[in-house]
Formats: C-alpha cells, structure tokens, sequence
C-alpha cells in the first residue's frame, strides 16, 4: 500500500517503541495492529449491514482505533471500563469475545441482553465492561461510583470513564469530577475529543484552550494526548493507570483525534463538517499512521498484512453468519432479570 500525501507519520524510533513495550514490543505492536485491522473490518461491514436494514443501528469508532486498542491494552484485569458510544473495541481488546458482541448488534436471542439494548451498547461482565448511557455524561458519576467500591474494597484497580467532547458540556463531567478529586478516588477520566459533538463543534461549546485543561479546575493532573498516535496513547494510559493503581490522585487524559465517519448511522455530517474535513482526518488516520510505521520498520511484511486482512474478514462474517442465524429472543424472556427471584422461586424454605 502506497502511502497516501501528507499522512503524518509516527517520530518514534523501534528503540523508544521497544523501551515502552519491552522485549515483545513487536508481536505487541502487531498485535495492536491486528485489532485495529479488526475493528475497521467491522465498523466497514456493520454499517453496508446497517444501510440494507439487517441491524438497526450503529456506530462506528473508525478514526478512534488507537486511543481504543491503547486503553484496552494498558488496562488491568480488575480495572472496570464505562465507555462512551465508540469503546466497543475497548472491550473485545480486553477479551469480550466477538461473536458475543455481533449477537448483541443482532439483538437476537444470544445477545446478553436478550435485545433490550440499543445496539452498540454492549455489557460484557466477564471483562468488567458496563453497558454505556445514550443520556451523555452520565457513565462518569458511575465511574466515580464504581472508583467508590473500588476504594471501599481496598482492591488494586481503577475505573477507566470514557466520553466524547461533547459531554464535558454535561452536569456529570462536572459533578463527577469534582467528587472524584475530593474523595481521591482511583478513576481515570478518558476524554476523547473528536471536535464535534455530534454536529457542534468543540470551540462553540468552551472557552478553555483544551479539553484537558478543565482538569485543572477541580485539582486533577489533566495532559492532551494525540489520539492518532498508538504510542502517545498507550504511553499514556499506561502511566497514569499505574500511578492510579498505586494510590495517586484521579486524573484526565483529553485525546484528541478525528471522527472519521458519520456520528451514527443516523447522521450527515456533510451538512455541518468543512468540505477539507475528511482530507484533513485521513492524514491523521491511526489505522494508517500504525500500519506504516509497522512497515517502516520492517515489522510488517506484505504477506502478513494480507493474512490479517483476510482473517479479520474471515472472522467477522462468520460471527455475522452465525447471529442472522440465530432467532430472536423468546417472548418469554422479556421480564428475565428484571424481577428478582422470590425465596419460593429461589428454593428458599
């Protein structure tokens, strides 16, 4: 693949990715790349699915694939994520299988939530991973919450609040933040600010010269991090995950990076983005910047990159496969955990 004008390129030498990654710094790397490779396999068919009507809804993270793979990556097994509306990839990185996910996306009888859920809004127990809110900023009092128990628990974790821009215009940043900075609480605040709110674009909605600067208000270490580059991103989740862990104060990360598609399959942003828009976000691409970085450095030769194309497109219409096949839930399970069980139910004397 012909590397495309003006993409910005990664300035980190295989010496600096090796100090961050150690002695597997390369099969980590590649392995970053292959969820990446993944994630836009699926972002690609969900939405073709998504126009022909198969699915109702979608939401894709392409643009978001480093900040998503990084978080996923530097997260612990005992962390607890609530993501925004483009994290699903967080929770497939941290071990959500993917079939699952699909039969979520199909809403049919496999899915975990039995259908009840918007698509796109998965909850993943096994990986720690709470179904997201469309009511915008509101996993970020939950986070601060869970961050509570954590602490309560003395348990060596921390809970990872991921929001777009638009929801630090919320009553939850707010709030949330402030309680997390006065109870100290182990919670990592993710920001990934894509500069538009769905269609307002982030200068019409503060003052403040970043995103990351808000921080500053409420005590927190705040940093604006690039979203477009994999090691900035990992780099910085690592860091302040481990000071977290550790005791450290709650902090912020602002990530700043390009939405690369529509906001939902529901949206035109042609009717409120610059005509350069999509020019300007290709030569930021992460998925690109990785892949020819990789490349660069020798790491990633042709015929791998084919092989992991075509394994990404190979897995992805299977678990498809498999969920327009399976049938949709039973109407018998519409009240299925939403009642609890009485003693008799339960076989309590």
């Amino acid at each position: 693949m012909d590397r495309p004008s003006g993409v910005e390129p990664l300035e980190r030498t295989k010496t600096e990715v090796t100090a961050l990654f150690g002695r597997k710094a390369k099969s980590s790397v590649l392995g970053a790349y292959r969820w990446m490779v993944l994630a836009r396999t699926l972002d690609a068919r969900m939405l073709a699915l998504q126009r022909q009507g198969r699915v109702g809804f979608y939401g894709a993270a392409t643009g978001q694939e480093a900040v998503n793979v990084a978080g996923g990556l530097a997260s612990a097994a005992d962390d607890w994520v609530l993501p925004g509306l483009r994290e699903q990839l967080v929770a497939l990185v941290r071990g959500h299988p993917l079939g699952r996910y699909v039969h979520h996306l199909f809403a049919d009888s496999a899915d975990p939530a039995l259908g009840r859920n918007m698509p796109c809004h998965p909850s993943a127990r096994e990986v720690h991973y709470v179904s997201m809110s469309s009511v915008i900023g509101t996993q970020i009092s939950h986070a601060v919450g869970v961050a509570y128990g954590i602490r309560r628990r003395k348990a060596s974790a921390a809970a990872l609040a991921f929001f777009g821009d638009g929801a630090t215009s919320s009553n939850d940043f707010h709030a949330g933040l402030n309680f997390a900075a006065v109870w100290g609480l182990p919670v990592l605040f993710a920001c990934t600010n894509n500069r538009w709110a769905i269609s307002v674009p982030v200068e019409r909605q503060t003052a403040s010269a970043t995103l990351a600067a808000k921080a500053k208000a409420y005590g927190l270490r705040g940093a604006q991090v690039d979203g477009t580059d994999f090691f900035a991103c990992f780099e910085a989740f690592s860091a302040a995950l481990d000071r977290i862990r550790a005791g450290g104060p709650p902090e912020m990360l602002a990530f700043l990076l390009y939405r690369m598609t529509a906001h939902s399959s529901s949206d035109d942003p042609s009717r409120y983005q610059p005509t350069d828009w999509s020019e300007r976000a290709a030569a930021h691409d992460p998925f690109i910047r990785l892949e020819h970085w990789l490349t660069g450095q020798g790491w990633l030769e042709p015929q791998v990159r084919e092989r992991v194309a075509e394994e990404a497109e190979a897995e992805v219409r299977e678990a498809i496969r498999v969920a327009e096949a399976t049938p949709p839930p039973e109407p018998s399970t519409l009240t299925a955990d939403v009642f609890a069980r009485g003693r008799s139910e339960a076989g309590a004397p």
